[in-house]
């Protein structure tokens, strides 16, 4: 076998953070799944397997700075400061916020802030 310096791009070993046609496929079996499970009562089951608690944790904070960025009523500052968490964390969220299509912002508008009884509702008063 070559030494690693002299392989080509094509024969190098894959790493976890390259973006490949079977990540994605597998991102997508992954949608799909999940999508089924919801649809079969299955969906918090399959989260708690397929999640450790730090990354359900971690979505659900992504969630708090997503709901708070669209209220915008608090600086990245506050946020960071009233979440605990890094302002690296913030700034992820902001930006995939800024990279969301309008519709997807609309229908997060609608499911975190504008819907009665919906997740802008059930936080405790």
């Amino acid at each position: 076998m070559l030494p690693y310096s002299l392989m080509s791009t094509e024969a190098m070993p894959m790493t976890i953070h390259q973006e490949t046609p079977l990540a994605e496929l597998d991102w997508t079996r992954f949608i799909e799944l999940l999508a089924q499970a919801f649809s079969s009562g299955q969906g918090e089951a399959l989260l708690n397997l397929m999640l450790t608690s730090d990354e359900r944790q971690a979505y659900a904070t992504r969630l708090c700075i997503i709901e708070e960025l669209l209220r915008s009523q608090l600086s990245q500052r506050q946020l960071k400061e009233q979440l605990g968490v890094g302002i690296a964390t913030i700034t992820r969220g902001s930006n995939g916020l800024k990279s969301a299509s309008p519709e997807l912002r609309h229908w997060l508008i609608e499911q975190l802030l504008d819907k009665k009884g919906g997740l802008a509702d059930s936080e405790p008063k």
